[in-house]
C-alpha cells in the first residue's frame, strides 16, 4: 500500500510538470523582442569621436600664470556640474573638455583676466556599472571595463541558473531620462544566431524564471527521497 502511494505521489509530480511545461514567469508581451529588440538596445554602439564628460569623472584644470586657479582634481558631481574658482558652478556632463575649457576661459575673461589661457583635461574616467538581477548565480552590481556585451555582463554574475528562462532576458536602459527596455533570447545569442547587444553604464539586466525548469529541479532534488522511500516500502 505504501509502495503504491509513493508511486502515486511521484506520478502526480510528473503530471504537474507536464501540465506546466510551457508555464513561465509572465513577461510583458508588448516588450520589443527579436529584431525589434535591437532597435531599442543596439548590438553595436558607435565610439564617440570626442569623449563626453560624465558624472564622477575627475578633471584637471590649468590656468597659465594663475596657479591659485589651477586644480589637480575637479570632480564632476552627480548632477553633472563642476565648481571652478571665480567661475562658480558650470555644467560639464555631456560636453567635451574643449567645450568646458572654452566656457571657463570666456567667463574668466569677462570679469577677471585678460586673454586667459585655460587647459582642461580628463584625469580619471568615472567607473561604469551594470546591475544583473533575476535568475543568475550571483545577482548584484558589477563594474564594467570598456565596451561590454550582454554575455560578458552575465558572466560577471556567474551566468544564469538552471531555472533561468533563457529567452526572457530583459535589458533596461535610460537615455536622456527616457526609459528603454527590450527582451532578448540568450540561447540564440550564445549560438551566434542573434547578435550580442552592447551593455552601457547604468543598464539593468533581468533574467526571467522558468516555472517548468524550477519544478523539474524540485523533482530532481526530491527523487533520492522517493527512491529511498520505495526501497523501504518493499522490504
Amino acid at each position: 500500500m505504501l509502495k503504491t502511494k509513493s508511486i502515486i505521489v511521484r506520478g502526480s509530480l510528473l503530471a504537474s510538470l507536464a501540465l506546466t511545461g510551457c508555464s513561465t514567469t509572465s513577461a510583458n508581451p508588448n516588450l520589443p523582442q527579436g529584431t525589434a529588440a535591437y532597435d531599442v538596445i543596439p548590438a553595436t554602439v558607435p565610439i564617440p569621436e570626442i569623449y563626453p564628460i560624465r558624472s564622477r569623472d575627475i578633471l584637471t584644470l590649468r590656468v597659465f600664470g594663475e596657479p591659485e586657479l589651477s586644480q589637480d582634481d575637479i570632480r564632476v558631481d552627480d548632477a553633472g556640474d563642476i565648481q571652478v574658482p571665480l567661475v562658480g558652478s558650470l555644467k560639464a556632463k555631456g560636453k567635451s573638455v574643449g567645450e568646458v575649457s572654452n566656457e571657463i576661459r570666456d567667463r574668466l575673461a569677462s570679469r577677471y583676466l585678460v586673454t586667459p589661457q585655460v587647459s582642461l583635461a580628463l584625469k580619471t574616467a568615472a567607473p561604469s556599472y551594470v546591475s544583473v538581477e533575476g535568475e543568475v548565480e550571483k545577482p548584484g552590481v558589477y563594474e564594467i571595463q570598456g565596451r561590454t556585451t550582454l554575455l560578458a555582463a552575465l558572466a560577471q554574475a556567474e551566468s544564469p541558473t538552471l531555472t533561468a528562462k533563457l529567452d526572457e532576458v530583459v535589458v533596461f536602459r535610460t537615455i536622456d531620462e527616457k526609459p528603454m527596455v527590450a527582451r532578448f533570447n540568450l540561447k540564440e545569442i550564445r549560438v551566434g544566431v542573434a547578435p550580442d547587444p552592447m551593455i552601457l553604464d547604468g543598464d539593468v539586466v533581468m533574467v526571467g524564471f522558468s516555472r517548468s525548469k524550477g519544478l523539474w529541479q524540485d523533482i530532481l532534488k526530491t527523487a533520492p527521497f522517493f527512491n529511498a522511500f520505495a526501497v523501504l516500502t518493499t522490504r
